[in-house]
């Protein structure tokens, strides 16, 4: 069985019955993907004490997950699914590993979005003279809960991006993690506030 004779819905089909050539075939026809955006992941989390094959394990990981997910149905093509999902495991990683040196609450809280991108933190962002963010965060029971109000009214990539920028990264950085310009990365930022104020106003 060569992959260059089926596609990626004809392999799926041999998986789920329980085929492991035709699982061995996928996972080798996207090794070259994996290894791809483990290369491109791995110069932002290198001092983070993470190696290439962490990302690469995770990344197999991620289609793993896309293969045992994927509904041809309801998804765009396979490969979109499950670059999406091996993206995502190795964003996780890197963001994990990164928040080693990150105190979350902290920047949780205050959203440090620099000025020089066009952003204050949090409270500078959405201050007037009606309320008093600080006070309103507060009245929140806890980061987890206040992260998830934001995080369930986020797109993927707003997610992706907000999670990055809670991790240290500058813009600059998240456009080049994310195969994006800096100015996409800087307008997504700016949703992401918008979209923190109507939580505090709510």
């Amino acid at each position: 069985m060569q992959y260059k004779e089926y596609n990626d819905n004809e392999l799926l089909y041999y998986v789920k019955e329980s085929n492991e050539e035709a699982s061995e075939i996928i996972f080798k026809k996207y090794e070259p993907l994996i290894i791809s955006l483990a290369k491109k992941m791995y110069p932002y989390c290198k001092n983070n004490g993470l190696e290439m094959s962490d990302l690469i394990q995770e990344g197999r990981m991620g289609l793993n997950k896309a293969i045992n997910h994927y509904e041809e149905s309801k998804e765009n093509l396979f490969y979109t699914f499950a670059r999406k999902c091996i993206e995502r495991m190795m964003l996780s990683l890197v963001v994990s590993s990164s928040r080693q040196k990150h105190k979350i609450l902290n920047e949780s809280l205050s959203l440090e979005f620099t000025e020089e991108e066009g952003l204050g933190n949090l409270e500078a962002i959405i201050s007037d003279s009606s309320y008093n963010p600080e006070e309103k965060i507060l009245t929140i029971e806890n980061e987890k809960e206040f992260m998830e109000k934001i995080k369930d009214i986020l797109t993927d990539t707003e997610s992706k991006v907000f999670d990055l920028k809670l991790s240290g990264f500058n813009y600059k950085e998240i456009a080049s993690i994310l195969d994006k310009s800096p100015k996409s990365i800087d307008n997504t930022l700016q949703r992401i506030k918008g979209k923190i104020k109507k939580i505090l106003n709510s």
